[in-house]
């Protein structure tokens, strides 16, 4: 199994992340900087610069957009946690949680700022544009996204998985897409490499959520921070619960349903709710699904070479093989 860990080593070390988000007061930047001082895998801005490198680009403008998308992605988190009003990410407490919920609106805010400043402060002016319009329709495709998960959880019904897919690639991966196309932006490549490039990274971003909406049903809470089947009692939509729920019938039907949104429901009944959804085989049919988007990308990239394709196959194989 590829550690993401020592993938990523480098990224995280260049992108001198607080030294950008240093201000005053300290207590809200402190609150801007919480997630990012206690985790994060730094999948975004690794895309960012490796999409520039294979494409022979380097890193003197690339490392503000990774920069940059790096502080777009922790803004989401912070608003995402206030949203689903959780209290706990990479195993320490929410923003809004440890600062206040104003405190954490306001030090997502600057986050969004700090993003765009870098951008315009430091990328040339006939790069930037393209980087500012490309992140900014992102982020309102982000935000259509997130707008459609609150409506799915809201509706008594269960979505097909169609619908899901089609709310996860806004939600989701539409800021992987930005990363690799901006990535090709500041290689100043051709609209073709960026439209290759931004298409790689939307069936990357797919596959990543897929995997996560697995990992949120049988994952190892050892290794997840969170209980085994977690994301059935809470009652989320998630591309497994979605199948499970939508392909079981009879009895089997009614023991997934008893503990779906169901907050009290005995650890008994959790386990034998997932016990039935092992049984179906769910497990093995949404990892199948992110492997075939993960060979969609891969084939996006097959014209390319050099180590830094090598790399991004790497980070394909660890999106869909791993646990956490």
């Amino acid at each position: 199994m590829i550690n993401i860990n020592s993938l990523t080593k480098n990224t995280t070390l260049k992108l001198k992340l607080l030294s950008n988000l240093n201000g005053k007061p300290s207590n809200l930047y402190d609150a801007a900087t919480h997630l990012i001082k206690n985790g994060g895998k730094r999948i975004r801005p690794y895309l960012v610069l490796k999409c520039c490198e294979i494409l022979g680009g380097d890193e003197k403008y690339s490392i503000y957009a990774a920069n940059a998308i790096e502080m777009i992605h922790n803004f989401t988190l912070i608003h995402d946690d206030i949203i689903d009003n959780d209290e706990t990410r990479h195993g320490v407490d929410t923003v809004h949680k440890k600062f206040s919920l104003p405190i954490a609106i306001l030090a997502g805010d600057i986050l969004f700022s700090k993003s765009y400043q870098i951008v315009s402060d430091h990328i040339p002016s006939h790069m930037s544009q393209k980087v500012i319009s490309t992140l900014s329709k992102s982020c309102i495709k982000l935000c259509e996204g997130q707008y459609a998960d609150i409506k799915m959880a809201q509706n008594k019904s269960i979505p097909t998985e169609t619908s899901y897919i089609k709310m996860i690639e806004k939600k989701t991966a539409s800021l992987f897409e930005s990363a690799c196309a901006i990535g090709a932006i500041c290689a100043q490549k051709n609209s073709k490499d960026i439209k290759n490039f931004a298409k790689f990274g939307k069936n990357i971003g797919i596959a990543f959520q897929i995997v996560d909406d697995l990992i949120g049903i049988s994952g190892d809470s050892k290794i997840t921070r969170k209980p085994v089947g977690n994301d059935l009692r809470e009652g989320k939509k998630s591309l497994p619960i979605i199948m499970a729920i939508n392909k079981s019938k009879g009895r089997s039907h009614n023991e997934i349903m008893k503990v779906f949104g169901n907050v009290n429901s005995t650890k008994e009944e959790l386990v034998n709710a997932i016990n039935i959804i092992h049984k179906m085989k769910i497990n093995h049919i949404v990892r199948k699904q992110a492997t075939n988007y993960s060979k969609k990308a891969k084939n996006i990239i097959n014209d390319y070479d050099g180590k830094q394709r090598n790399e991004l196959v790497e980070l394909l194989d660890f999106v869909v093989q791993r646990a956490l």
